[in-house]
């Protein structure tokens, strides 16, 4: 099992989605944690009723590989409809002395976990329920001045204005078309073409006629894409950027590029859903957000990042739930915002 020197038994549990996954780790991680990492995988009929109804009775502890299996955490961060009936599962299991985290909306109500991180844009709330506007992530100020203090050789060399330009892809509510990714390079293509440099990343999402426009897009201009090799430049071309294009299909993407302090122009392929409607809505009424439109516009702001104040909330609420067990109290190396 993995301790950190506070002695505690931290488990990150999820069904392996990746977006779920990386939000309860920035969480552990501003927390100056070292989670074990749980991945549950129930199947029919069980994982029909979630996130309602009982665990995988192939998952109980007990169970050949199980992945909840003890000696149980003492905090568990979990996210993700299917990851529920497994926290409510661990809570009852313990006598309620595991410190349950649920981030995002559950769909079962506040009572659900003892401290519930979800969106300003959906309905939840309640006293153990805390709302932000962006959602916890893995990009701090502290890391973007680190990569500006020692700018990455693939892309100091780039002319101003640099454009980070993050491109996801096609979800359950977005559709990259042909049009769609014609206009995007359309727009992309004036900003090289005014002299801006370009330093592009996909996703896994990624359609591949869109990977191969922005590989020509950078070939034909000098811009920089990042082809899989060599480190991940992600935070590097967040630090390095005047401007951040992101593409409007994740809610993570845009909410990491707010950290910078930089203008986000947002692309949006077709399709939607209302939720990112209201979230784009209020970065805009921030002066954080604009429409691409193939030009750049917008001015700094003061940098948006809620995870400090996620971690915090969970440190403030463990250490009542402990006292309240009459354990010892922990000291978290809390990140900075």
């Amino acid at each position: 099992m993995l301790r950190n020197d506070t002695g505690l038994i931290t488990w990150v549990l999820t069904d392996g989605k990746a977006g779920d996954e990386l939000q309860a780790l920035s969480v552990t991680e501003a927390l100056g944690l070292d989670p074990e990492i749980r991945r549950i995988d129930p199947k029919p009929p069980f994982s029909w009723f979630m996130p309602w109804g009982v665990i995988d009775p192939r998952e109980r502890p007990g169970a050949p590989n199980s992945p909840i299996a003890p000696p149980f955490p003492d905090l568990l961060v979990a996210s993700g409809r299917r990851a529920v009936a497994y926290l409510r599962f661990i809570k009852k299991a313990t006598g309620g002395r595991t410190y349950t985290v649920f981030l995002k909306d559950p769909r079962t109500g506040p009572k659900t976990a003892d401290f519930i991180w979800s969106p300003e844009y959906d309905r939840l709330r309640g006293p153990n329920v805390l709302n932000t506007l962006t959602p916890p992530h893995r990009i701090s100020v502290e890391k973007l001045e680190a990569a500006r203090a020692h700018p990455d050789p693939r892309l100091a060399h780039l002319p101003h204005p640099r454009v980070a330009v993050l491109a996801g892809g096609d979800s359950r509510h977005h559709r990259f078309t042909d049009e769609d990714i014609a206009r995007f390079i359309r727009h992309l293509t004036a900003l090289a073409e005014m002299g801006a440099g370009l330093m592009i990343t996909a996703s896994r999402r990624t359609p591949p006629a869109l990977r191969e426009a922005l590989i020509g897009l950078a070939a034909r201009h000098s811009g920089f894409f990042w082809d899989g090799t060599g480190e991940n430049p992600f935070i590097a071309l967040l630090a390095l950027a005047d401007f951040v294009v992101a593409t409007g299909d994740s809610f993570n993407m845009i909410g990491e590029a707010a950290v910078t302090g930089r203008p986000i122009l947002v692309f949006e392929p077709s399709g939607g859903h209302p939720k990112l409607d209201v979230y784009m809505s209020a970065l805009k009424a921030h002066g954080i957000v604009h429409p691409f439109e193939g030009r750049l516009e917008g001015l700094p702001y003061e940098p948006l990042n809620s995870t400090p104040k996620v971690a915090e909330a969970i440190a403030e609420g463990f250490s009542r739930h402990r006292r309240a067990l009459g354990l010892p109290d922990i000291a978290f190396s809390l990140e900075t915002p």
